[in-house]
């Protein structure tokens, strides 16, 4: 009769409804190239977050607002096209294991790293580097709660298709993954290795990521996005200065078309000595900064 009794007082008082916490209003780096008809707008992005930050407000909104085209670095297909588009070049088929080809201190991390999700040692033994390399930074993300469907990319992609803008992309995907598949194995190599040594401190590295990213502190994050990277100066060539003047090139020839663009591709891109702005300036063209509100 007591639990009864209760039941039915709690059930006659509105109890407050337990609401989400608040988004933490945050400011990413932005910058405008123009001419006198033609308006790009370079934002730099996260490629999965968890969700928690406001960013998509004030001057983003506004630029994405007056863009009639949105264009991002790849386009990425459905998670089933994935895997039938990534596997067949992930496979190894030289008839080697990747642990025989890693030094001994790199396979004994690559192993730790997979003991951790109940996997053994010889996991990826019949995959290429780059692939044992790009899975396991997936599986740390998807672990810190990162996501990319509430990654940037992913938010504008489903605001884009709302709202009707063109979507289009720098790359794709399949270029993307024939970058990666074609790379020499030394750099692959390179790339798991240097990825497995910074697993350790993944978390207090990806906050410190998050928090320059949303000040706007684009050279620091870029520091810190492209260490490891860096460590191989082929590699970073290869994944980070090649691109970003590829980039450079492509938005100087749109501004051959009339129109306003918001541009968005990772972060990393956007800061240091051979970002996508440094390489505009070879070319006689002013990226500028685009200070918030």
């Amino acid at each position: 009769m007591k639990k009864l009794i209760l039941a039915a007082a709690l059930a006659a008082v509105a109890l407050p409804a337990f609401a989400e916490a608040p988004k933490q209003n945050v400011s990413p780096a932005m910058w405008v190239v123009k001419d006198k008809d033609t308006t790009v707008y370079l934002f730099g992005t996260v490629h999965a977050l968890d969700g928690k930050q406001d960013w998509f407000n004030d001057e983003v909104k506004t630029a994405y607002d007056k863009s009639q085209e949105v264009v991002l670095e790849a386009l990425m297909p459905e998670a089933a096209q994935i895997q039938a588009k990534v596997m067949p070049l992930a496979i190894d088929k030289s008839g080697k294991t990747l642990s025989s080809k890693l030094k001994p201190e790199t396979a004994k991390l690559m192993a730790a790293e997979l003991a951790k999700i109940g996997a053994p040692a010889a996991a990826f033994d019949r995959f290429e580097p780059w692939f044992a390399s790009m899975a396991l930074t997936s599986i740390l993300m998807q672990k810190l709660g990162m996501k990319p469907e509430t990654g940037v990319e992913g938010i504008l992609k489903e605001a884009a298709k709302k709202d009707g803008k063109s979507l289009g992309e720098v790359e794709s995907f399949d270029w993307q993954m024939n970058l990666f598949d074609t790379m020499p194995e030394d750099m692959q190599i390179a790339m798991l290795a240097g990825g497995l040594k910074s697993m350790g401190e993944a978390e207090s590295t990806m906050g410190k990521m998050i928090s320059t990213w949303s000040k706007g502190d684009i050279d620091s994050l870029a520091k810190l996005m492209n260490e490891a990277m860096l460590e191989t100066p082929e590699l970073g060539k290869l994944l980070l200065a090649d691109r970003n003047a590829r980039w450079a090139e492509w938005i100087e020839k749109r501004l051959d078309k009339p129109g306003t663009v918001f541009m968005a591709v990772g972060a990393g891109h956007l800061g240091g000595s051979e970002s996508v702005q440094a390489m505009l300036a070879k070319r006689g063209i002013k990226a500028e900064r685009v200070r918030s509100n």
